[in-house]
């Protein structure tokens, strides 16, 4: 893993080391981002203190699989984090990949991929970032911390559960890793809304990773989206 003090963004940089053709495994850390990107092109606040960190895959594979590896992505996380959460069960997962501490953002995950000219997945990075020490204030969103831990601590641990999580999807098939993410996600029949305003209940994931939505007496299936972080009531 390769750490920095401070950088505009880890994802910005290893894009660019991915497009040069820099093999699989290659991490990056920051202590502090100054252009740190979210989901949709919004900012994601970096001060001193918390966890920003990239990973380069070369997974192979069609890339329309992309989505599974985000969906993957999420499980890194809440499993990376929970050795240092007081209460691990308290951790959830809001799709697509975003980890609660109860009702609170705890870290997220902006996934990028490039596709090869026949159609294969090229490269993924999973940009990653958790409140550790120094939680933002956002305008639409209570956040969460878990404390003043080192943040290579956090990255290595997400890296071991990257590993195993690997193995398992390797082993058994992503249905396993779809299974565990069910685990971490909403209780089945759970009220959501999808930004936008679609809603309706929580009906599980589709064999892709897709986001299966019970509504009007029929089942729909969303494969891009973000939920709402005021769930409906």
């Amino acid at each position: 893993m390769r750490s920095e003090g401070s950088l505009p963004s880890t994802s910005n940089l290893l894009q660019r080391l991915a497009i040069s053709g820099e093999p699989e495994g290659l991490a990056i850390l920051a202590r502090e981002q100054t252009g740190g990107r979210g989901r949709d092109g919004r900012v994601w606040s970096s001060p001193p203190g918390n966890l920003y960190f990239s990973l380069l895959l070369r997974p192979g594979g069609p890339a329309r699989e992309a989505g599974r590896w985000a969906l993957l992505a999420g499980l890194v996380m809440v499993e990376g984090l929970a050795p240092f959460a007081a209460d691990p069960a308290a951790l959830r997962l809001k799709w697509p990949n975003d980890v609660l501490l109860g009702d609170a953002k705890l870290a997220g995950v902006l996934c990028e991929s490039a596709a090869t000219a026949d159609g294969g997945l090229d490269w993924f990075i999973m940009g990653i970032g958790a409140n550790l020490a120094a939680p933002p204030v956002l305008p639409d969103r209570p956040t969460a911390g878990l404390g003043a831990i080192p943040p290579e601590q956090v990255a290595c641990s997400m890296l071991a559960a990257l590993e195993r999580l690997r193995a398992l999807w390797q082993r058994d098939g992503f249905d396993a890793i779809r299974v565990a993410w069910m685990a971490r996600g909403p209780q089945m029949q759970a009220p959501l809304t999808l930004r936008g305003g679609r809603s309706g209940h929580y009906a599980g994931l589709a064999e892709d990773g897709s986001l299966l939505l019970s509504a009007d007496g029929r089942l729909h299936k969303v494969s891009t989206g973000e939920i709402a972080f005021r769930e409906a009531s």
